[in-house]
């Protein structure tokens, strides 16, 4: 297949947009949690060096998928970590622990994330540890949400109305990446990937058993739903029967970095080029009545 030229946009709030001069396919990639820029302000905040905040990040999911835009698809990255405001939650799900002052009325305090201390202002970093040394105002939460966490999203949904408006249909990536140790005492990984339909209610059975013969083709152990169904993103957006197919796909950290160093290893350059050959393969999907038949 030629290669698409592409262009980097900046919608601005932290978010980059690299877009194909053309858009041929009816497929949007995603990395909303791979954002690694700390600001100094930010540092300043936080009780935690960079190291431990990193932790939380989707390391290098960016780069593993950054092809896209050369086969035809959009790519969207969130390039503010996931600790600072996690895109990947409803913007309700906040932590009454976390604040001073008045939460707002629709605010959701009891959600499984909020408890697990993982709200859309995270209390947790990925170790468990407190992120802040003492509360913060209200306001914090309020500006980041607009600031960061909207515009986020505004781009997100434009590419998914535009591309479903162009080819009847859109397919999401929504591309993450998982520890290779998911609990105490777990030598190896069950699966090297994790693919997430919200157990059917997100993606069409095509799209998800497409994707899962491409990676099981490339010699991964492939798991479905478990532990990874799919987070806000999956849940909010994705409704199969109205042209929206969302699909969450976890990737385990171990085959392509340290994950001890956070550095990549020679495993990165394989994963890219089959997350590539995985976009080439979905973008020749040009009507999914016509592929389910």
């Amino acid at each position: 297949m030629e290669r698409n030229a592409s262009s980097a946009q900046h919608p601005g709030g932290g978010v980059s947009l690299d877009v194909p001069h053309r858009q041929t396919t009816a497929l949007v990639v995603a990395s909303p949690h791979s954002g690694r820029c700390y600001s100094p302000e930010f540092l300043r905040m936080v009780r935690l060096h960079v190291s431990a905040l990193r932790r939380s990040e989707d390391c290098f999911v960016d780069e593993l998928f950054s092809d896209a835009p050369g086969f035809g698809s959009p790519f969207l990255c969130a390039m503010f970590p996931r600790c600072f405001v996690d895109v990947n939650r409803s913007p309700a799900e906040l932590d009454r622990k976390m604040f001073t002052g008045v939460l707002p009325v629709y605010a959701d305090t009891k959600s499984e994330r909020v408890r697990s201390g993982m709200g859309v202002i995270p209390r947790l970093a990925a170790s468990g540890a407190e992120i802040y040394p003492q509360p913060l105002p209200i306001s914090i939460a309020r500006q980041r949400l607009l600031s960061h966490y909207f515009p986020y999203h505004k781009t997100l949904r434009q590419l998914l109305m535009e591309t479903r408006e162009q080819f009847g249909h859109v397919i999401l990536l929504d591309c993450h990446s998982m520890p290779s140790q998911l609990s105490m005492g777990q030598s190896e990984p069950t699966f090297d990937i994790v693919l997430g339909d919200r157990h059917g209610r997100s993606c069409s059975s095509y799209v998800i058993d497409k994707v899962e013969t491409v990676f099981v083709g490339q010699g991964y152990r492939v798991g479905r739903n478990t532990p990874y169904a799919g987070g806000f993103i999956s849940e909010y957006y994705g409704h199969p029967k109205h042209g929206i197919d969302v699909l969450q796909i976890e990737i385990s950290r171990a085959l392509y970095m340290d994950e001890r160093t956070l550095r990549r290893s020679p495993g990165m350059q394989g994963v890219r080029a089959n997350m590539a050959s995985l976009i080439e393969n979905l973008g020749q999907i040009q009507s999914l009545t016509q592929a389910a038949e």
